[in-house]
């Protein structure tokens, strides 16, 4: 989720699929179920009419479909001579943040929708975060309100930008999102990865001094072009694979920048006494080469 201070209005990535996640959610939550389809969409949360506790959220929350998540995670592709479903291994939609549109450096803030991944190790098309680009105003005539069970698909057929960073494959691709304003730089907390050979940081950070440039995207069939944002050259070098990034573990389950070169940052841990898997709000500063490193 990101706060946006221009609307003052709360942004959030919203799921309904069908998969091994969604028919767990739906189970545990007494077998509910909702439409058949598979639909992702921003969620936009008008916080000054949350005022108690049990509101029903089409009360505060309007929604737009995300229409090239959904036809990307409903796409069959070739990669190494085989068939595969899921165009750039997309589950989704996941971490979300707010900025200038990217190289500008400075401008109104865009709102930038990242992928989920799925960790597949056997395929080369997946190797990238997929970063979708929205300007905010323009989603407005989009919003509708949503009805679980008859999904609606009233959304931008394409986003303003797509942008790519080429991290290697992740565990469910980009957990939160993060710019800072500080530096110009935009942090994405991740689960490490698991492909052989690869380094499978933790943390990566896109550099807000660089420009995007197109390239052709690695390991994608057929020959595929797209903007691909520089990863900021600090922390640990991956030769092999020409990205960097930091073994920073924290941070998937909150991440939050306040603007002056500090963050909070979640970090969890499990209550011995109880068993209980618990977060913690714990401040960080950002520092070049180390990355984020605690306030005592």
């Amino acid at each position: 989720i990101s706060l946006n201070p221009d609307d003052g209005r709360l942004y959030g990535s919203l799921e309904y699929k069908h998969d091994a996640i969604g028919q767990g959610i739906m189970d545990g939550m007494g077998g509910v179920r909702n439409d058949n389809e598979d639909g992702f969409y921003i969620a936009v949360f008008d916080v000054a009419r949350i005022n108690r506790e049990h509101m029903n959220a089409q009360e505060v929350m309007t929604t737009v479909y995300v229409r090239p998540a959904v036809d990307d995670f409903n796409a069959e592709v070739t990669n190494q001579g085989r068939t595969l479903r899921h165009r750039f291994g997309c589950s989704g939609i996941d971490g979300l943040t707010l900025a200038p549109r990217w190289g500008k450096g400075r401008g109104r803030r865009m709102l930038y929708v990242a992928y989920g991944i799925y960790s597949e190790n056997d395929r080369t098309d997946n190797d990238y975060q997929v970063l979708l680009c929205y300007d905010v105003d323009k989603l407005r005539k989009h919003e509708q309100t949503l009805v679980p069970q008859n999904l609606h698909h009233s959304g931008p057929k394409k986003a303003d930008a797509t942008y790519y960073i080429h991290t290697g494959n992740t565990c469910w691709g980009v957990q939160n999102l993060c710019y800072d304003s500080h530096t110009g730089h935009m942090l994405a907390a991740v689960y490490p990865g698991k492909k052989p050979g690869w380094k499978n940081f933790g943390l990566y950070v896109a550099d807000g001094q660089g420009k995007p440039t197109r390239e052709v995207l690695k390991g994608v069939e057929p020959r595929t072009t797209g903007l691909v944002m520089p990863l900021l050259m600090q922390g640990e070098h991956d030769p092999a694979h020409d990205t960097w990034g930091w073994n920073f573990k924290w941070g998937s389950t909150g991440l939050v920048s306040l603007g002056d070169g500090r963050f909070y940052v979640s970090v969890g841990g499990r209550d011995k006494a109880t068993g209980r898997q618990y977060c913690e709000a714990r401040l960080f500063r950002w520092e070049d080469q180390r990355g984020l490193v605690p306030v005592e």
